[in-house]
């Protein structure tokens, strides 16, 4: 194959590239996974230590220390509903925050791949996401566990929530692919996303929610992606609403848009990797 020859770029070839290399992904997401906690005692028990640490943390602060509490219009009142409800918003967060912020430094990471002709770059960001999801997956039935504990129930809403989570990696991919490209021709990209990644945070109504915010900026506050998910993961779980369906509709053809543009950036730039690597 010619390195410099036209690559596919369109989601469809993106999609036959996964399906092709299933078992290759696979084991790179693996390796993604396991690799954070190589060496440690309790290896890949970290993975779900952390989010329980973090659930007793965020419980401690909000709901001893500060004694915080949220309008009985946003969360039905009780003592740990403040900190179940910020753990969905860093879940939400933490998902894209390790997409953006791991995305610059793939494709320098690897440059031993980028020498192999045959090997599918494609694949290193979708490795990112994976592991992303896979720690969103535990940290999300820690909180589902949480809520049953100490908020009382589920209802069946949140049977809604892959349905939410799913569009918010694939536009964690499609920015991954863009920046896993831009990341080897603006070696600063690295610096730009962390910084990047705190301000999303603060964007968002991860420790506040939309309605303690005036009317006349709430609307703003939309323009972060994390807001529609934040908000409508929360109904499902805590008020057992389903997700506006028009606006969710909304966020997967962003998604889908914001994917299409990240491959397609990635293929056109790959072929210049070499030269600068």
């Amino acid at each position: 194959m010619n390195p410099h020859s036209q690559r596919a770029t369109g989601l469809p070839a993106a999609a036959a590239s996964l399906w092709t290399h299933a078992r290759l992904l696979r084991d790179l997401t693996w390796r993604e996974i396991s690799g954070r906690y190589r060496g440690s005692w309790l290896g890949i028990t970290w993975s779900i230590l952390t989010p329980l640490m973090m659930l007793a943390v965020y419980t401690f602060v909000f709901s001893v220390v500060f004694g915080a509490r949220w309008s009985a219009a946003a969360v039905p009142a009780g003592k740990f509903d403040f900190a179940l409800f910020v753990f969905v918003g860093v879940l939400m967060h933490g998902i894209l925050a390790e997409a953006i912020t791991r995305a610059p430094g793939l494709v320098l990471g690897n440059a031993n791949y980028v020498k192999k002709v045959i090997f599918p770059l494609e694949l290193l960001p979708v490795t990112v996401v994976g592991a992303a999801a896979f720690h969103a997956a535990i940290a999300l039935g820690i909180l589902l566990a949480g809520v049953l504990v100490l908020g009382g129930g589920l209802s069946w809403a949140v049977l809604w929530l892959p349905l939410l989570m799913l569009p918010l990696l694939v536009l964690s991919l499609g920015l991954a692919w863009g920046l896993a490209a831009l990341g080897v021709f603006l070696r600063d990209t690295a610096q730009v996303t962390g910084v990047l990644a705190s301000v999303l945070m603060f964007l968002a109504p991860v420790f506040y929610p939309v309605s303690a915010l005036p009317a006349s900026v709430r609307g703003w506050l939309f323009l972060n992606p994390l807001t529609f998910v934040i908000e409508q993961a929360r109904g499902a779980i805590f008020a057992g609403q389903a997700p506006d369906l028009a606006l969710l509709a909304l966020f997967w053809g962003i998604a889908l848009a914001v994917a299409q543009a990240g491959f397609w950036f990635f293929q056109k730039s790959r072929s210049g990797f070499a030269d600068v690597l």
